[in-house]
């Protein structure tokens, strides 16, 4: 693990297997509390490239958005 900024690593490099499936490094599971059964969700810029979040942070974040729609 690289640490290249405030809170921004590279955790190196992987391979897409032919099922497309990707292993996550220990570290970077380490570092974001990533464990078995954890849903992540798979965001895509086609010219900045994916992000992996995971799912329950997108959820509360989406959470708060609608909640702030209702309040005027």
């Amino acid at each position: 693990m690289i640490k290249v900024g405030k809170g921004r690593y590279i955790f190196g490099m992987v391979k897409v297997g032919e099922r497309g499936q990707i292993v996550i490094p220990k570290e970077a599971r380490e570092k974001f509390d990533i464990k078995h059964g954890d849903s992540l969700l798979v965001l895509g810029d086609e010219e900045k490239g994916i992000a992996i979040v995971k799912a329950e942070l997108m959820k509360s974040f989406a959470l708060k958005i609608l909640e702030s729609m209702g309040e005027k």
